[in-house]
């Protein structure tokens, strides 16, 4: 998918450089328009990028240290987590998350317990938090140094 939106912004930005070639105010205002929303669009890819490497570097951390979270979600025969299964595994975790809010480790296993069961807008609200504190503890640890 990002692959086709590279290509995308290729074409979308050789039709705007010629819009901007005319000299007509119209085509030129369209041209404009052209290379800026691109613009936006590879903003928001390499933001999307960045998170996932972010993501996954803090998931491979956890695993690592063992600390995955390990309840068992049952889930219909689709793949969506039964509802009762799902709200069960939230409280311990977000618990977790509140008791220390400076732990990535603890945001990072709320979002992924969110996830797991399809609450996809908390699980990366969760995880962006877990990246902050990480970022936190790193700066932490170099002014320490």
């Amino acid at each position: 998918m990002s692959a086709l939106l590279v290509l995308y912004f290729v074409f979308a930005g050789i039709r705007a450089f010629a819009l901007l070639a005319s000299a007509e105010p119209v085509p030129v205002i369209m041209g404009a328009a052209m290379l800026t929303l691109p613009l936006i669009g590879v903003w928001a890819l390499l933001r999307e990028l960045r998170f996932g490497r972010s993501a996954t570097r803090l998931a491979d951390r956890l695993a690592a240290e063992g600390r995955l979270p390990d309840e068992p979600v049952a889930t219909h025969p689709s793949g969506r987590p039964m509802r009762e299964d799902a709200d069960a595994a939230f409280p311990r975790y977000r618990d977790e998350a509140e008791a220390d809010p400076e732990s990535w480790r603890a945001w990072m296993r709320l979002g992924i317990v969110y996830d797991a069961c399809g609450d996809r807008k908390r699980a990366r609200a969760a995880i962006r938090q877990a990246i902050a504190c990480e970022r936190n503890d790193i700066r932490g640890e170099s002014a320490k140094s």
